[in-house]
């Protein structure tokens, strides 16, 4: 299975589309629209009404939508059905510490290997990122304005991540989707409000060249804000969201499952 390029949080391209399989390509159109919250954390998913939106059999999305349960985006109960997960608090908490990991190690070997060129692109990148979340401030996340601050902000990252260069390290951040999770949170706390030069100070210590200082910086960027969306998530966890299937859906799902 090809892993979700963050740099695309856009969806793919009709060019990439065209050689991806049925079931991935219903796997990148589903993540799509979590990541634009047309399918917040705690939606029920419906596989009949996806396929008819996707135009797509059952098949190839019941395909997609185990593959988003086994990276940790979905989950489902027996005889209730499938939602967007809806993480404990604890899960959050692990979430950030790796995410914690994985972006120290980032931010430390960054300020060690970068290029003064590649430093240079970081601080205007940061700059850039702040200004667009300053515009943020008082509108919808779920506005496609928000959705492009977030790909900027993922660009962010993923570069810090890049001119640390580690292919391994950056392929983990990416597989373990941990950008993804921190915006479904924010999406689902509401979190628009960020300290001023969020982004710039953060950049400012990792092309300082002091790795030890890159690493504190980013602990303290990543752990940000993990007790309120703790606490915006915590409604969630009892809310029903067991399907009322009719007799006809449940053959059909059934003959999906034995396939």
């Amino acid at each position: 299975m090809g892993k979700t390029s963050l740099r695309e949080m856009s969806g793919i391209s009709k060019n990439v589309a065209s050689h991806l399989s049925l079931a991935d390509r219903a796997y990148h159109l589903i993540l799509d629209q979590m990541l634009r919250g047309n399918l917040p954390v705690g939606s029920v998913l419906s596989r009949r009404n996806l396929a008819e939106q996707l135009q797509m059999s059952l098949v190839p999305v019941a395909q997609a939508l185990q593959r988003l349960e086994i990276e940790g985006l979905l989950e489902s109960r027996p005889r209730a059905g499938t939602r967007v997960k809806v993480p404990t608090a604890d899960e959050i908490r692990e979430h950030f510490e790796l995410r914690d990991a994985l972006e120290c190690q980032s931010a430390r070997l960054c300020a060690e290997r970068a290029t003064f060129q590649e430093r240079l692109e970081l601080r205007r990148l940061a700059a850039d990122v702040d200004a667009l979340f300053e515009k943020l401030r008082g509108q919808k996340l779920e506005d496609d304005w928000a959705f492009s601050v977030n790909k900027y902000h993922v660009d962010l990252h993923m570069r810090v991540a890049g001119y640390a260069r580690s292919k391994l390290l950056e392929s983990e951040i990416e597989k373990s989707h941990v950008l993804i999770f921190n915006w479904l949170y924010d999406r689902t706390s509401g979190r628009q409000v960020l300290p001023s030069n969020f982004h710039r100070d953060l950049i400012s210590a990792i092309v300082e060249g002091n790795p030890q200082k890159a690493a504190k910086v980013m602990r303290g960027h990543v752990m940000y804000g993990l007790s309120s969306i703790q606490l915006a998530m915590e409604p969630l966890l009892g809310k029903n969201w067991r399907l009322k299937h009719s007799p006809d859906r449940r053959k059909e799902e059934s003959n999906v499952r034995s396939q």
